[in-house]
């Protein structure tokens, strides 16, 4: 059987996902700094080796994305929440942190995976029910940040 180059990709981009979440968690804990956390996570990883299956670049990118945007990302968060950002889960604030910064960022991405990476993410390793709410931010997010693809109507 062939897997096609797409499902690589696929793969690859969950799999940084996985580790940006935890490099964003460790962060959020520690307010070390941000470049050592990512340096750290790519050697305990394998992610420089040939073989590694870990999109390294789309990782870097996410955690660096979320630190720099971070005065971006969670009043947007916020708008659609009943609570205040540092009141969230901390695994739940680093996966729907990092989420939000693929749907402002990450145009090439549909927002509807972007939406199912985070849920698949919260399910894994948040409690039962957290999923619920992720999504239901995230998709109010996008029909705010993608109009156009999600086919609403803009609220701001």
């Amino acid at each position: 059987m062939t897997v096609s180059p797409g499902a690589g990709l696929a793969k690859g981009r969950g799999k940084a996902r996985r580790f940006a979440m935890q490099a964003i968690y460790q962060w959020q804990m520690t307010g070390d700094d941000i470049g050592d956390i990512k340096r750290q996570y790519i050697a305990d990883n394998n992610m420089d080796g040939d073989n590694s299956s870990v999109d390294k670049d789309y990782y870097a990118e996410l955690v660096d994305g979320v630190y720099n945007r971070i005065n971006d990302i969670d009043p947007l968060l916020e708008k659609y929440m009943d609570r205040k950002i540092l009141s969230v889960d901390p695994v739940e604030r680093a996966i729907i942190r990092m989420a939000a910064y693929e749907l402002l960022k990450r145009l090439d991405v549909p927002y509807r995976v972007v939406i199912n990476e985070a849920v698949t993410l919260t399910k894994k390793f948040c409690s039962e029910q957290s999923h619920t709410f992720i999504n239901g931010v995230l998709d109010k997010v996008a029909r705010e940040v993608r109009s156009m693809e999600t086919g609403a109507q803009s609220t701001s």
